[in-house]
């Protein structure tokens, strides 16, 4: 049975990352947009795929060395390969973790097939990054607030223009955790492409999908106000703690990340 809440006829941020990333829960309409942004910035597609990396070297970081075994994962896009459950409950099977997403499509997805360990926590919330309210009394009802959370935004800012006052949401949400909790934060700039990027995302955003907003390095820098940035600081997904490469250094790309720890 088709969900009404799913629109078909206006592509879909979550879908179109989804197939940029090889996956089949898209539509038509996804794709055609997918294309012509493609076309204008083909470095989306590696993009979309490095960040799936970045994931995994993220929580690794934050499970294994910092350990963290709590997350919060706001607008998290559609179940893939390497989840952030997977990669957390490889870790330590007892940790717990939250997706938050307003896309039906996506929380019909996550429910039939995010399943984590028995020994873990794996819940989801039906909400907008703009309700922190919301997000974080559902949040508490799966996370401990009195020990560390990492608090995921992983290519989602964008979504928001600076009139939905993002800083003071990030803050927002920040706020009621713990010392020694984290914020992670990466999202599209143009540090790399520049104008050709802008005209890119300026013909997307005249579109019927959500627009999104590039930000440059102060910008992104700005959401770690008052936190103790993790080294390397803020830098392009590729060089945030690269594994190792035969072939020399990784190569920076028009998205950017930061991970930083609350004292």
């Amino acid at each position: 049975m088709s969900n009404p809440r799913i629109d078909t006829t206006v592509p879909h941020s979550a879908r179109m990352w989804n197939y940029w990333l090889g996956g089949k829960d898209h539509y038509e309409v996804d794709r055609v947009a997918g294309d012509q942004f493609a076309e204008a910035f083909p470095d989306i597609v590696a993009i979309a795929r490095l960040s799936r990396y970045l994931l995994a070297r993220v929580v690794r970081h934050l499970g294994a060395e910092a350990g963290v075994n709590q997350f919060l994962d706001i607008g998290a896009g559609l179940p893939t390969v390497d989840n952030t459950h997977d990669l957390a409950q490889r870790i330590d099977p007892t940790a717990r973790v939250v997706y938050v997403d307003n896309d039906p499509l996506v929380l019909s997805h996550a429910r039939a097939l995010l399943v984590g360990t028995r020994e873990g926590v794996t819940g989801y919330i039906d909400a907008d990054l703009r309700d922190h309210e919301a997000i974080l009394a559902g949040a508490r009802k799966s996370l401990d607030f009195d020990r560390p959370v990492a608090l995921m935004l992983m290519g989602i800012l964008g979504y928001m223009t600076d009139a939905d006052k993002p800083y003071e949401i990030v803050r927002a949400l920040m706020d009621p955790l713990p010392s020694g909790s984290y914020l992670v934060v990466w999202d599209g700039s143009n540090v790399v492409t520049g104008e050709a990027l802008d005209k890119a995302q300026d013909d997307l955003n005249e579109g019927p999908g959500a627009p999104y907003t590039l930000r440059d390095q102060e910008e992104i820098s700005r959401f770690f106000d008052g936190l103790e940035l993790v080294e390397p600081g803020v830098v392009p997904i590729t060089q945030w703690r690269p594994d190792a490469d035969p072939f020399g250094p990784p190569q920076p790309v028009d998205a950017l990340v930061g991970v930083a720890r609350k004292p």
